[in-house]
């Protein structure tokens, strides 16, 4: 499958991959948050980048993508290294590093920072695509967001709530009505950010959306009476990583394409 790279007046230009770093960190501000892992270059390859290709997850599906396409660096929210993780290179890990380094390919990663980047942000991004307007923050760092429906309406039940995500996000989701009362103000933290359901609740929300759901949170949502929403980790995360990196892309005047692999989680 051919990819079709975006490009500034339908020149390519070229940049550096310490431009790029750059300019990634002055967007992102890496340095602000307490992460899992690297923010930033996590595998270094060529110095001259024309052409990158963004997507949410490092998998070697992706960076197989990026070299069908001859894409000089990938930019993902999930990048290769995490702490706590086993530091052998075998495996999985071996094969998708083999990859990077064979072709030359930067890999460059932003966690938290994109979570919770303000205007391109996954956050920001995910509650655009739901008609969402943020007035708030809670949670650890800041990174849930809190707000209304940009038209000041609510949004009616949990069911009709979890409608809107379907039709927006192409993923049924699951939903825990609580006391099935009118939703007018939404938290929500992309990804798995179900252990951020009970500061949404003190924060004042009527429903919370996240990724994923686990054994508590269905409880918590029954006894408090605010609804819980998980869409799916990679559902709610495909928006921050293209709108980051088209929009440095567009600075350095270089080439950009989303590639969105397929995940079901």
């Amino acid at each position: 499958m051919t990819i079709d790279f975006s490009r500034n007046n339908g020149i390519q230009l070229m940049a550096s991959a310490q431009q790029l770093l750059q300019s990634f960190d002055a967007l992102l501000q890496p340095e602000k948050f307490r992460d899992y892992g690297p923010n930033g270059l996590q595998v270094e390859g060529r110095d001259e980048i024309g052409s990158l290709i963004s997507g949410v997850t490092a998998s070697r599906a992706l960076i197989e993508r990026a070299v069908e396409a001859n894409a000089d660096a990938i930019f993902v929210h999930h990048g290769l290294f995490w702490r706590g993780q086993d530091g052998r290179v075998t495996g999985w890990m071996k094969q998708r590093l083999s990859l990077l380094l064979r072709y030359d390919i930067n890999l460059f990663a932003y966690h938290l920072p994109l979570d919770a980047h303000p205007e391109l942000g996954n956050n920001a991004q995910f509650g655009r695509k739901l008609g969402l307007f943020a007035d708030g923050r809670f949670g650890e760092q800041d990174l849930g967001f809190l707000g209304e429906c940009e038209d000041g309406a609510d949004f009616g039940s949990a069911d009709e709530l979890a409608h809107r995500l379907q039709q927006r996000l192409g993923r049924t989701a699951t939903c825990v009505a609580g006391d099935r009362r009118r939703i007018r103000r939404i938290g929500w933290c992309t990804g798995g950010a179900q252990g951020y359901f009970e500061s949404a609740i003190a924060a004042g929300a009527d429903a919370f959306i996240t990724g994923e759901i686990s054994e508590p949170q269905a409880h918590y949502a029954r006894e408090c009476g605010v609804a819980f929403l998980a869409c799916g980790h990679h559902a709610s995360e495909r928006f921050g990583a293209p709108a980051a990196a088209a929009h440095v892309a567009a600075q350095l005047g270089i080439a950009h394409s989303f590639v969105d692999i397929d995940n079901p989680a």
